[in-house]
């Protein structure tokens, strides 16, 4: 790996007696991007949090851009740009005075604040509202001025938290080419957390954290690969019951909803067929399919043990 742009060494967050985050080792590469994914509740954005000095980790250490974000936050901070789950925009001041503000606070000049900010509106189609009051905006374009308050300062290291949610396809591959075309120019490094999960697929590396803690990372196609050559569903009137009939079979499966979900891990599909026979009137459809990162996903919230990858 290049020289790291992101350590942490037993990173972890109390909140009384709920642990959020428990000894979580991490090391991203300087310009890589990395996708930190896990259910609701696992601790994504906390590692975040206190990987942007917003959060003290109670125990563990960390460094960003080279800085320790315990003992010098703010040399840390100077390093990082951040788009939150939520909108950080004061929709009652301009689209040029919200980006003025945020240039500021990183001492920028007023000049090269006004510069950056027209040459970043215009990659996203959007110079013209350089004037324009921001709760005017659509929300795709709201969401876009978030992201370039985040970058104006041309961080080395960008934090996305969900920064696509809500957004329809045509805004989201519009922000990720934004994203791309900044890693290019600036070798930015991207921690990203995202639901979904065809955005993740970009990722040079991934990790899957669960309660915290940290369960498989690896390239996603790699990942991909190790969970099996076929994802099998089933959908059935009685999951429970196939679940039991098709583990000698399959091994153990998952239940999603009124589907049944197993990892097949030869290219012949013959047996499957035939196993379709003996359950019978348990099986009201199935599929065979190959496996995506949403598989990944799904075993890891179910807590099974996944093949391959490495802790």
């Amino acid at each position: 790996m290049t020289s790291c742009a992101i350590q942490a060494q037993g990173l972890a967050r109390r909140y009384g007696e709920v642990v959020a985050v428990d000894g979580l080792d991490l090391e991203i590469g300087e310009g890589e991007f990395f996708g930190l994914l896990g259910p609701n509740g696992s601790g994504k954005t906390t590692t975040i949090h206190m990987l942007a000095t917003l959060v003290r980790p109670t125990a563990g250490s960390a460094r960003v851009a080279g800085f320790d974000v315990g003992t010098d936050p703010v040399k840390a901070r100077g390093q990082i740009g951040l788009v939150f789950q939520e909108s950080a925009l004061d929709r009652t001041l301009s689209v040029a005075e919200n980006l003025r503000f945020a240039g500021m606070l990183y001492g920028l000049p007023k000049a090269e604040i006004e510069r950056r900010a027209k040459a970043l509106l215009d990659l996203f189609g959007i110079a013209d509202k350089f004037h324009a009051p921001t709760a005017a905006l659509s929300g795709g374009q709201r969401r876009a001025l978030d992201i370039i308050r985040g970058v104006i300062h041309e961080p080395r290291v960008l934090f996305l938290d969900e920064p696509t949610i809500g957004l329809d396809i045509p805004v989201r591959r519009r922000i990720w080419r934004f994203i791309e075309g900044l890693r290019q120019r600036n070798r930015m490094t991207v921690l990203l957390t995202t639901h979904y999960l065809e955005e993740a697929d970009a990722c040079e590396r991934v990790a899957f954290i669960r309660k915290g803690r940290l369960v498989t990372q690896g390239a996603p196609r790699s990942l991909v690969e190790n969970l099996g050559r076929h994802t099998v569903e089933f959908e059935s009137r009685d999951i429970d019951a196939l679940l039991e009939r098709a583990r000698p079979t399959l091994g153990k499966g998952l239940k999603e909803g009124n589907t049944a979900l197993f990892l097949h891990g030869h290219e012949d599909t013959a047996p499957l067929a035939r196993l379709q026979d003996e359950l019978g009137d348990l099986v009201t459809a199935m599929r065979v399919r190959r496996p995506n990162l949403n598989d990944v996903f799904l075993w890891v919230h179910a807590g099974a043990d996944l093949p391959g990858g490495r802790p």
